[in-house]
């Protein structure tokens, strides 16, 4: 049987991760106590001819994103060549020392003191986001590392939420309020520094690097280096497209809650607050929906759900009468309220379900040589990202539109970027097409699925009951599969276009084409000589009794000359008689649901056998042994 892990939560109880936790948790926190108690300061309780207070959000905001841009690349170089514990306690020191330069700000109001603070605090977060992201994979296996992103998501969020709510109210106290915010900035500075002590070794992955100090060509170079890996590169873009979509809602809340919603500013602390725990709903979800791997199924899911309800936040929030302002419970009492709420909630819980697996997937697919590199590119393209939405958005306004409109129209845009990503990543889709298929018209069981490698090239033999036999081996596969398959196969509308975009290796008969049966041969050997999973039913073809057929001889063809693949028997059970399989007069695909929804089906996997002990029957009994078990 499956090996049994522990949920998510339970890697608080774990000294891998939850120092790491608790550090990045303070660390979120104190940076929205200081910036938000410091944005309040400016616009309530000082008067500044060069600083007016409707631009002190903006101010603010922008000299805390100016160092992603500058110093990401010189950060991705660092995490990369240190040891990623002593790093980031190095960081949580840092901070001690430039909150000590903000306490002094707040207690003699200098304002040029606490921006120059915010420009520091930024570069902490620089400096800390690369080797956060890198710490995970180094520490979390494939099976953990969607609950372990999940869990900071979320901490992050809620940081964010309660650090802003204490900084409110600190900020707020008659006389002595920036003395307060002065004392839990350098707090909570203080427990980060103490939580990062607890932080276990996470050595270097690239000790012998050479640090360039050029932050303008490292971010060249550090972009190069995510492009070699198309599908990483491209993650990485619909990360900074999640971060432009947010940008928008985020930092329109304010104005949106006071004319539209004609609400106090407790009404827009209501927004941020609820939308901060769709995100962290979101994100502790992805674990659940993903069965403890790195489902990148979620992602189109997670697309969907953001521009649906961004699309209708725009009908809820039109036509809403004038009032005066709304207090929270005033606002609570109107129904039309709940609907904006509601769409605010389930937009924030499937960004959070569409970035998750997508920070997942770029940790376990990037080089480890140079991951912290490729997050420090991330969050350049973050930036990018971000900036550009308080330009266009601004520009919106400035044109003439609602807010309410603009939100309309980033729901269409997410909806037509989310399309074009998942054209030219197909994965995502297919990942998708599995992600349905093994959740609501089957209920899939996965036997053994850490025998499944996460690493390395394996040759999968299954035996053959549908045509969506090599969906569900997707399903239940961490990293993409490459199947020899039928070339029929691929006149099947909808499922030979499927399986055209997963890149399967048509095959035919030696007899009647054997320039395809050779060249398909060639094509998966190169796959496994690249390091890559190939998958063959030897069979093949569908059974058309539900009993096994005999193996031919072409997983010997395949494996000539790569004694070191391993090969992995692997039996799919209970599949024969329903929709997909072949029955009644040899025909597959008639009468639909005959089985009805969440009909039940296995995948039971088999040790690997080494290429030596390797024979058709030898895999055949193989199979016939673990079908044995699922009857």
């Amino acid at each position: 049987m499956s090996q049994e892990h522990p949920n998510q939560f339970a890697l608080l109880k774990q000294r891998r991760f939850a120092p790491f936790f608790w550090t990045q948790f303070l660390g979120a926190a104190n940076d929205n106590v200081f910036k938000f108690a410091f944005t309040l300061m400016i616009t309530y309780q000082l008067q500044l001819d060069w600083l007016p207070s409707k631009m002190a959000g903006l101010v603010i905001g922008a000299l805390f994103i100016l160092p992603y841009v500058l110093f990401s690349a010189t950060s991705g170089q660092l995490a990369d060549k240190h040891d990623k514990a002593r790093l980031m306690q190095l960081v949580k020191s840092l901070e001690i020392a430039i909150m000590v330069i903000a306490a002094w700000g707040f207690y003699a109001a200098n304002v040029p003191a606490l921006l120059g603070c915010v420009f520091l605090m930024g570069l902490h977060s620089t400096l800390f986001g690369p080797v956060k992201y890198a710490y995970m994979p180094q520490q979390l296996n494939e099976r953990e590392l969607t609950g372990g992103n999940g869990m900071v998501e979320m901490g992050t969020f809620v940081a964010i939420l309660l650090g802003q709510l204490l900084g409110g109210i600190l900020v707020d106290t008659p006389v002595v309020g920036p003395q307060h915010v002065a004392w839990a900035c350098l707090a909570l500075a203080i427990a980060g520094r103490a939580t990062a002590q607890g932080i276990p070794a996470s050595p270097s992955t690239d000790p012998n690097l050479v640090i360039n100090w050029n932050p303008f060509t490292e971010t060249w170079r550090n972009l190069k280096l995510a492009h070699e890996g198309l599908a990483v590169f491209r993650s990485l873009l619909g990360i900074s497209w999640m971060w432009f979509f947010g940008a928008v809602f985020l930092s329109n809340f304010p104005a949106f809650a006071k004319e539209v919603l004609h609400g106090s500013p407790q009404v827009a602390s209501l927004l941020l607050a609820v939308f901060s725990i769709g995100i962290g709903i979101g994100s502790l979800m992805c674990e659940m929906l993903s069965k403890r791997h790195v489902e990148i199924g979620l992602v189109p899911l997670g697309a969907i759900g953001m521009s649906v309800f961004a699309i209708d936040l725009y009908f809820a929030a039109t036509g809403l009468p004038a009032s005066e302002p709304y207090s929270i419970s005033a606002f609570l009492s109107v129904t039309a309220h709940w609907r904006v709420l509601a769409d605010l909630t389930l937009l924030a819980l499937f960004a959070g379900l569409y970035s998750v697996p997508m920070y997942a997937l770029i940790q376990l697919r990037a080089q480890p040589s140079h991951r912290a590199r490729i997050i420090a590119a991330n969050n350049i393209l973050n930036a990018v990202f971000m900036i550009a939405s308080s330009v266009i958005a601004g520009a919106m306004l400035g044109a003439g539109l609602t807010i309410p409109q603009i939100f309309l129209a980033v729901g269409i845009a997410n909806a037509v970027v989310a399309f074009y990503i998942f054209l030219i990543v197909p994965e995502y889709l297919l990942r998708f097409a599995a992600f349905v298929l093994t959740r609501i018209i089957y209920r899939f069981k996965v036997i053994n699925d850490e025998r499944i490698p996460t690493a390395g090239p394996a040759v999968l033999v299954c035996n053959h009951v549908s045509f969506v036999d090599a969906v569900l081996l997707m399903a239940a596969s961490p990293r993409p599969i490459r199947f020899l398959m039928d070339h029929q196969i691929f006149k099947i509308p909808v499922l030979g276009w499927m399986f055209k975009l997963a890149k399967a290796i048509p095959i035919a008969p030696q007899k009647a084409d054997p320039a395809t049966y050779e060249a398909a041969f060639a094509a998966a050997r190169a796959v496994l000589e690249d390091g890559e999973m190939v998958c063959i039913f030897p069979e093949g073809g569908l059974t058309r009794d539900g009993e096994l057929q005999p193996f031919k001889g072409g997983v010997m063809k395949l494996i000539e000359g790569l004694p070191e693949v391993p090969v992995i028997p692997m039996a799919l059970g209970n599949l024969w008689g329903s929709f997909f399989s072949r029955v009644e007069g040899g025909k597959a695909m008639v009468k639909p649901m005959r089985r009805g929804v969440w009909s039940p089906v296995s995948l039971t996997v088999d040790a690997p056998m080494k290429s030596a002990a390797v024979s058709p029957d030898a895999l055949w009994a193989a199979v016939s042994r673990l079908l044995a078990t699922t009857r």
